[in-house]
């Protein structure tokens, strides 16, 4: 059986029970963690399987009218990350129209009862859902007593005395806080994805680069940055220890106003590096924010500005790697 689903409709996937835990999971952030791992310990001891719902899109994609908001995590690699945690299977659920429309109560029962057989329920502090957010966890706990599973809500993570949550975590990255951001995370922010074909224009102006798309969504930071790409292990002609700590590079993550981009495009270019990335899993680690995305007078203007961010970025991850030794 897939790990994966993403219907509210189809046939029990957990005949013998399972521990459920519930968010947006948006960063998979250490608050996030704390639930998905006593979700997982609950259901280690109880002996079912770990499950995971969360929504695609967000909630607050969803509802957003306009310009979508900022997405820290996307759906692939969030899947992957609940997966890494130890859950069992992951409910991906499609938030559409009908998801929006069904009612709290109808949710703990055609999801919660009939889909996973929840025996437990966690959630986040202030979960809410169902239509109007009618549901909440009053009502999976009454709900729960008529249905045999209990549920229950774990205390809120908090770092330098404040609660650990996606929204401040979008703030620090606009500020280009990556230190800051890591402590929330548990680890470096990165983000990954296949590297795909892009007009080859770097190329031609000397600074070829590994492109990954971000899927449609809003990422929540956008410039010049200072980075590592991982992934490349096992590469022809690839210095493992340097693959290993992340391969120096400088990346671009915007919509390139220069060339008239529209699409958000992240796209690295590795110093010292020769070989085809095309189809390969990669992902790049933020370490320095260099400065905002511009819109240059000219190609040959843009050329003197990326060889000056190159110099910029390459003493910058020698000095953090200095640092990291020392």
């Amino acid at each position: 059986m897939s790990r994966l689903f993403r219907d509210v409709e189809g046939g029990p996937r957990c005949p013998h029970g399972s521990v459920v835990c519930i968010g947006a999971f948006d960063g998979l952030h250490l608050g996030h963690q704390a639930l998905v791992r006593h979700a997982v310990a609950r259901a280690r001891l109880l002996g079912v399987p770990a499950v995971a719902l969360t929504f695609e899109p967000l909630p607050r994609e969803f509802f957003a009218r306009g310009v979508l908001p900022p997405r820290l995590l996307l759906p692939h690699a969030k899947v992957e990350g609940l997966c890494r945690l130890g859950v069992d299977q992951v409910g991906l659920l499609r938030f559409n129209a009908a998801l929006t429309a069904l009612p709290g109560a109808d949710f703990i029962r055609k999801v919660l009862v009939e889909r996973v057989g929840a025996r437990e329920v966690w959630v986040g502090p202030e979960f809410g859902f169902g239509k109007g957010r009618d549901g909440n966890l009053a009502l999976l706990q009454a709900l729960g007593a008529e249905h045999g599973f209990i549920a229950g809500e774990i205390a809120p993570v908090l770092q330098d005395g404040e609660r650990v949550s996606a929204s401040r975590i979008r703030v620090l990255l606009q500020t280009g806080d990556f230190e800051g951001v890591a402590r929330l995370l548990g680890r470096p922010y990165a983000i990954g994805g296949r590297v795909v074909r892009g007009k080859q224009l770097g190329r031609t102006l000397g600074f070829p680069t590994a492109n990954l798309r971000f899927a449609g969504k809003v990422p929540a930071l956008q410039g010049i940055y200072a980075t590592r790409v991982h992934g490349l292990e096992g590469l022809p002609g690839v210095d493992a220890m340097k693959a290993a700590a992340g391969w120096p590079s400088v990346s671009s993550f915007g919509t390139r106003p220069t060339v008239d981009g529209v699409e958000p495009l992240l796209e690295a270019h590795l110093f010292d590096f020769a070989g085809d990335l095309y189809g390969r899993r990669i992902e790049v680690e933020f370490v320095a924010k260099l400065r905002d995305e511009e819109k240059f007078t000219d190609l040959a203007a843009l050329t003197a500005q990326m060889q000056r961010d190159a110099v910029q970025a390459r003493a910058i991850l020698e000095q953090d790697q200095q640092r990291a030794y020392a």
